[in-house]
């Protein structure tokens, strides 16, 4: 799955936070209820307009930005 089907930014939506496309959930929103303990299912209960290659998708995102900022502070330290 590619991310960016589901995944983008826009200045005009929640201050160019990263969201799921059509709507202002944000990356952010999904990830702080993983992090309350909640499962794929919560958030899909939660928020019953998207789906879950759209949560999948955040987590995929939030993978590859932890990966690009390894790599350049990585490559700034070297």
């Amino acid at each position: 799955m590619n991310w960016r089907d589901h995944i983008h930014s826009d200045p005009e939506i929640l201050g160019g936070k990263p969201v799921v496309k059509s709507t202002r959930i944000s990356v952010e929103l999904i990830l702080e209820y993983f992090e309350d303990g909640a499962s794929i299912t919560d958030v899909l209960a939660a928020f019953d307009h998207i789906t879950e290659e759209d949560v999948r998708a955040a987590i995929a995102f939030a993978r590859d930005l932890l990966v690009d900022s390894t790599v350049a502070a990585q490559r700034k330290a070297a």
